[in-house]
């Protein structure tokens, strides 16, 4: 299964365009997808300051959805996955005037139109306190407009916003947003407070942190040093959160157990939790296996059941979990992101800032089922249950320059706070987006202001094992520096009694060092040895994590927020040879010289078409589902196994020395051990993301019986410091190959970070046989 990132990233590499249909275009391989081919029409002025749904009626003759929808979207700021949905303004004219129809539209009138049914609009309105219904009372006037909302928003004092915050849908949140200028969104945002339970995170004039020690390989020593450089900067306040690279049920309980053990030997576990973000059934399995060793446990959500079913969801399983989490001080923690929805096929035609606030309802539902829970299990109904808002990780086909990133923060931090929920960021760019390094600092300061409960924090802003750009500790001092934020208090006492800050709160000599941490570490531990002795073995570990490819950050430059000069210098290699990896393609020499291969291509024109429309990269060209054609009539029905290897976002990934076919030779040697029926042709795809896989078994497995499986390997991550390539492997019986698009994520498992700098090939293709056979 895919679980939180490892998903996104599949997005990442394979985002669909499941748009608004004017028509409906049948590609070569026989893919039925939605493409939105008409051009977004202007959108009229409001007249006597009717409201949206009088517009509809009086231009359209009724209530269109098709062109509902274009409104909703033609009022949010311009970002590309409006844009490719088919439903961002035409010019800003339109733009304005889908504002003022919104503004002038009622409250009540929303909410009486919903935009599509599931089960979960069912339990979104069913935890609404008193939806604006005419038969029921209610804080504010009936008619109130969102023009009218937005000025009570802005005008009156938290207390008063707060009163009303549980009257508004997901909907009516996600339209207000729309209706605001950065400036109002900072203000709002400013306002507005949802601490959690006995802590300061979320509280005014405070910002935490979640530590995500990731590493390529889950090594647990990567994981622990992290953690320990995180607190040598007097980082990480919220939440020890690793995102793994194997789902297993051990490996992600080896990983929990490291993280417990951290918090218990420093005594912290009860002022932060620790949490593996695998998929919540795992988690729920190794807490059964292994009792007591999880705490806060994770779901990334979508916001329509059919995008939830691709992370393996329905609203009963989330609510069932909910239930149990009624002991403890720790409940649920959710991750979102703009565009997860649409670009996953299941955009139902809505924007992604209509589709964001929906999460931001589920969750607020999933936390009331908590505290119900509690309650009826005779706890306090308290509970930390927060999310995380994951802006930037998908890519340029959501949205592509700072001005963007910074107007999605604002408007999540909004809706997530108007939900009633404590939320954080991760303000995060990938390396194909137009977000340098520098322009992730000053998206930083523009999103400050409006008082995120928490940011990520990683020794440096590129992650070792996602291969993206987020926050780094450095960038924490900075901030608590340049806006006078705190950490959460009880964290602050602990990096006190740790050494790293003086009684009078300023850093000591300590600061920055993460050998003192391991040595504080130790010595709780109850190990005698001399500081000498553990600070030696320290940096030998220390060493061995770098060699792996994990940064680590010891000591500052001119400020304290300030990487060393080599750091920064090793950065900034990392950041160059990422975006060499991400334009380059194919050498022809290399492809020719890989045994046996027969080349195809996708819809691709070129590079950037690629990168710019990753739909493009999901669907073959017709010359090539003629030659799959060909190539089925001539081997027949005599495999059950095909190997697919595209270049990705990181070609050089692929053709880096001793990777790609030690890593082929050792799947394939493991399959014919276990006497599997396996292809001797190996499909090279120009051009290719995680989905032209699926449409190659379609065309080559359909009208067969029993399990087949497609071994797609695919140059990824880019800027992780590594070459690495990743294997999606995703079997299905031949009728599901039949069926076109019915092979999706769902059933997809991955195995990821193979290098010869981190999963080493041959171990890779070791990982890829136990999933296979």
């Amino acid at each position: 299964m895919f679980e939180r990132r490892l998903f996104l990233s599949g997005l990442f590499q394979c985002s669909l365009t499941p748009l608004l249909p004017i028509n409906m275009l049948r590609n070569a391989s026989g893919s039925s997808k939605e493409v939105w081919i008409g051009k977004t029409e202007p959108i009229g002025t409001a007249k006597n300051g009717e409201g949206l749904f009088e517009f509809l009626i009086r231009t359209y003759g009724k209530v269109d959805r098709e062109q509902y929808l274009r409104i909703l979207g033609g009022a949010n700021e311009f970002k590309e996955g409006d844009a490719i949905l088919g439903i961002a303004a035409s010019d800003e004219e339109s733009r304005t005037n889908a504002r003022q129809l919104l503004s002038n539209t009622k409250i009540a009138d929303i909410d009486s139109h919903p935009l599509f049914e599931d089960q979960l609009a069912g339990l979104l309105r069913s935890t609404l306190s008193a939806p604006f219904d005419a038969a029921k009372p209610r804080e504010i006037e009936k008619d109130l407009t969102l023009g009218g909302l937005k000025d009570f928003v802005l005008v009156r004092s938290e207390a008063e916003v707060k009163a009303i915050m549980g009257q508004l849908s997901s909907e009516v949140i996600a339209c207000l947003v729309k209706l605001m200028t950065n400036a109002e969104l900072i203000e709002v945002g400013a306002k507005i407070f949802n601490p959690l339970p006995n802590s300061q995170i979320g509280a005014r004039g405070y910002l935490g942190a979640r530590i995500q020690p990731n590493s390529p390989t889950d090594h647990v020593d990567d994981i622990r040093w992290q953690v320990f450089n995180g607190f040598a900067f007097a980082v990480g306040d919220v939440l020890l959160g690793t995102n793994p690279v194997s789902s297993s049920v051990d490996s992600v309980a080896a990983i929990e157990r490291t993280l417990q053990d951290i918090l218990q030997t420093f005594a912290i576990q009860d002022a932060m939790p620790h949490c593996v973000l695998s998929h919540i059934d795992v988690q729920a399995e190794v807490e059964k296996k292994f009792p007591n060793s999880t705490a806060l446990w994770f779901q990334s959500i979508a916001g329509n059941d059919a995008a939830n079913q691709t992370f393996d969801l329905t609203v009963d399983k989330m609510v069932g979990y909910a239930k149990e989490r009624n002991q403890g001080d720790y409940g649920l923690y959710f991750e979102t992101g703009q565009g997860a929805d649409f670009t996953n096929g299941h955009g139902q035609g809505c924007d992604m800032v209509i589709l964001e606030s929906r999460k931001y309802g589920f969750a607020r539902a999933l936390s009331r089922v908590v505290s119900q829970s509690r309650v009826a299990s005779g706890k306090s109904n308290q509970a930390w249950v927060h999310v995380n808002d994951v802006a930037g990780f998908i890519g340029p086909e959501v949205f592509r320059t700072k001005e963007q990133l910074v107007r999605c923060c604002l408007e999540d931090i909004v809706m997530g706070k108007l939900h009633g929920l404590t939320i954080g960021l991760d303000v995060c760019s990938t390396l194909h987006m137009d977000v340098s390094l520098d322009d992730l600092d000053w998206c930083l300061d523009q999103v400050a202001p409006a008082s995120p409960a928490y940011l990520m924090a990683l020794p440096t802003k590129i992650d070792p094992m996602l291969g993206y750009l987020t926050t780094g500790f450095q960038d924490h001092v900075r901030l608590r520096e340049k806006f006078g934020l705190k950490v959460n208090d009880r964290m602050w006492e602990f990096f006190k009694r740790l050494g790293i800050i003086d009684s009078n709160g300023q850093p000591t000599k300590y600061f920055g060092d993460p050998h003192w941490v391991y040595y504080q570490f130790r010595k709780r531990k109850g190990d005698l040895r001399s500081e000498e002795e553990i600070r030696l073995e320290g940096k030998e570990q220390s060493e061995a994590v770098q060699k792996r490819g994990v940064f680590l950050t010891e000591g500052h430059g001119k400020e304290l927020w300030n990487l060393t000069p080599r750091i920064a210098n090793s950065i900034k290699s990392v950041y160059d040879d990422a975006k060499k990896c991400i334009w380059r393609e194919w050498e022809k020499e290399f492809v020719e010289r890989l045994p046996n291969q027969l080349s195809i291509s996708t819809l691709s024109k070129d590079r950037t078409d690629y990168i710019l429309h990753p739909a493009s990269g999901e669907q073959l060209n017709e010359s090539s589902a003629f030659k799959l054609n060909e190539y089925r009539q001539l081997v027949g029905d005599n495999s059950d196994y095909q190997f697919v290897v595209s270049e990705g976002l990181n070609a050089l990934a692929a053709m880096e020395p001793n990777q790609l076919v030690p890593l082929l030779n050792g799947i394939r040697a493991g399959l014919e051990k276990e006497g599997k029926r396996i292809s001797n042709r190996l499909l090279v795809v120009h051009s290719g993301r995680v989905r032209a896989g699926y449409r190659i078994g379609e065309l080559l497995f359909r009208g067969t019986t029993g399990p087949r499986t497609i071994i797609h390997i695919i140059g990824e991550r880019p800027g992780s410091g590594h070459r690495t390539l990743s294997v999606y492997i995703t079997t299905a019986p031949g009728e599901d190959w039949s069926i076109t698009d019915r092979v999706d994520h769902n059933i997809t498992k991955v195995v990821s970070g193979i290098a010869t700098t981190a999963l080493m090939p041959i171990e890779g293709a070791m990982e890829c046989i136990k999933l296979l056979v």
